[in-house]
């Protein structure tokens, strides 16, 4: 009699079609999980990622692709929810938050994805934050994960009964050189992501998104 086999055990992935967001993704993958992806359309001007996260999740075939409105831009406080607002590209002041900040946009995606994992039987939601080549966002760094898991812990059934899902940010201490070198050693479409804060048909080239992504993929190739 054949035996049967173990059902896949499931990860969400936050997958905004940037490239970090692909790359954990495909980190998820290689890590044995079974891949729900989740993204959201939120008011961003970049609306064009969102056509990328799709090609992202067909690529790695990702059969589950929940794409969730979340109107963020209704009250704005961002240059990517904001039309009256302009996109920096002045480049990262050193301790200061930029106006590309989306107020509370990380503590509502995760409180959202851990709604799906518990509707889904997921054990881990995989997030691609990062807290070295980030911009000084407050919601990317590890002692918020770190609270974000507790709350994980006492906000649900399963965090109740000791199952909560766990928050998994691998390339959190990553640079983005080493994120692009991630990437193709997990096989990214990295043509298909899309990292540009602006809403174009192709990347400005100057906003610090597309600055830090440009030069991490020249320092990927030229030392790999």
């Amino acid at each position: 009699m054949a035996s049967l086999e173990s059902p896949q055990r499931k990860a969400i992935i936050l997958l905004s079609g940037g490239l970090d967001s692909a790359t954990s993704a495909a980190q998820a993958i290689a890590d044995g999980y079974e891949p729900i992806a989740l993204s959201f359309r939120y008011g961003q001007r970049h609306e064009r990622e969102l056509l990328a996260a799709r090609e992202v999740a067909a690529a790695l075939h990702i059969r589950e692709h929940f794409i969730v409105d979340v109107n963020l831009s209704q009250w704005g406080g961002s240059a990517l929810t904001d039309g009256n607002l302009e996109v920096p590209t002045e480049g990262v002041q050193a301790g200061e938050i930029p106006i590309t900040y989306v107020p509370g946009r990380n503590t509502v995606f995760i409180a959202i994805a851990l709604s799906l994992a518990e509707a889904k039987g997921a054990e881990v939601i995989y997030l691609g934050i990062n807290a070295v080549d980030y911009s000084g966002y407050p919601d990317c760094r590890p002692s918020y994960l770190k609270a974000f898991q507790k709350l994980a812990e006492l906000s649900s059934k399963i965090g109740v009964e000791g199952n909560a899902p766990k928050l998994v940010a691998p390339l959190v201490m990553d640079s983005k050189t080493d994120i692009v070198r991630r990437a193709k050693r997990l096989g990214v479409p990295i043509d298909l992501t899309w990292s540009c804060y602006q809403g174009g048909e192709v990347p400005c080239g100057v906003c610090d998104s597309c600055r830090i992504r440009d030069k991490a993929i020249l320092e990927a190739n030229a030392y790999s």
